[in-house]
């Protein structure tokens, strides 16, 4: 056995599942299934047994279903976590809620009943494994541990360039710390805030209402058109690229179906440029948790005409790679753990 492999359980009520799934990440050099699990119940003992580096992890199953069972790991034995299920194209609550349990990505199978077309998806799959394994996922925090949100009038900060706008990217990870850092804003934040998220087509509006649910501020999907508003958060919609644009001299979104840039639509490199072009320097542009060089190009345009760039440190980010491409890029004015982003950005705008 080589121990360089990424050790891989699999969890699913499904036998044929099992088999497919096992076959599938089996055919890669990189990754050694190490045991299969038929139930929540099973899967919870057989990771405390063999302690996998990930676990694939179906949603509906006997006994103890998928999110019990992800909930359980992130309180106890953290460990990166894949869902695998249709219920992930079905049920954007349910993956969205998965999410915010801790799992670091999902995989959607196909729509058939009998899934034996599930190969489609293998690259997917097997490529999401092969990043879960450097992921760091942390425990779930305790109820009422976080700290309170703070006032917007308590913050100041050193006098600087007006800033008209906020810019977030995130990818890996993103849908929690998207959660913590808008949950920590107050409701009458003073700009517009813009947010590209790596996230399919069907997903991005229950996530944008999720997170208006849990934030005083006004989080929406972006539409062709919408007006860009203080306290209100725009989501770019999966599958458009969100460009900022100014009609009549409202700054407003555009959605644009170019092709993917680094393999992600929407691309934080073109929310970032488009708001460049539109606002200058006047910008506090955020690079959270994501694997990838998403947000680095539109970090280094931002910041060559004044922004403010943030960016999360590797102690709390699932994936660090988005934050250190922008790192490396030599634009990044505060590195911070995500606890830390929410109070830099209010004094940021403070000037």
């Amino acid at each position: 056995m080589n121990e360089s492999k990424v050790r891989v359980l699999i969890v699913d009520d499904s036998a044929l599942m099992r088999k497919m799934l096992g076959d599938i990440l089996g055919s890669d050099s990189r990754i050694e299934v190490v045991g299969t699990a038929r139930d929540g119940v099973d899967g919870l003992g057989k990771v405390k047994a063999l302690s996998p580096d990930v676990v694939t992890l179906d949603v509906e199953m006997p006994n103890k279903d998928g999110l019990s069972v992800l909930e359980e790991l992130m309180r106890e034995h953290p460990v990166p976590v894949i869902m695998v299920s249709s219920l992930t194209q079905e049920g954007a609550q349910t993956t969205l809620r998965a999410l915010a349990l801790g799992c670091v990505d999902f995989v959607t199978k196909p729509s058939a009943s009998i899934s034996l077309d599930i190969r489609e998806v293998g690259l997917e799959l097997i490529s999401k494994v092969v990043m879960a394994s450097t992921a760091r996922v942390h425990a779930l925090p305790k109820k009422d541990s976080e700290p309170p949100r703070r006032p917007l009038s308590t913050l100041t900060a050193p006098r600087g360039l007006k800033r008209d706008i906020v810019a977030i990217a995130a990818s890996t990870g993103g849908p929690v710390a998207l959660q913590q850092l808008l949950a920590k804003l107050p409701g009458n934040f003073p700009l517009p805030l813009v947010i590209t998220q790596h996230m399919p087509k069907d997903f991005t509006a229950s996530f944008a209402r999720r997170l208006d649910s849990l934030s005083e501020l006004s989080v929406v999907e972006g539409k062709e058109g919408m007006e860009l508003k203080p306290g209100c958060a725009v989501v770019a919609p999966g599958g458009s690229h969100l460009i900022v644009k100014r009609r009549g001299g409202v700054p407003c979104c555009s959605l644009s179906d170019a092709p993917p840039v680094l393999s992600v639509k929407p691309s934080a490199n073109i929310m970032f440029l488009s708001v460049a072009d539109e606002f200058g320097g006047k910008v506090v542009g955020i690079v959270l948790t994501g694997m990838g060089r998403d947000g680095a190009e539109g970090a280094v345009a931002l910041h060559a005409k004044g922004a403010y760039i943030i960016a999360e440190s590797q102690e709390t980010c699932v994936v660090y790679g988005m934050p250190k491409a922008a790192v490396e890029a030599g634009v990044v004015d505060e590195l911070l753990p995500l606890p830390g982003i929410p109070d830099a950005l209010l004094k940021s705008i403070r000037v």
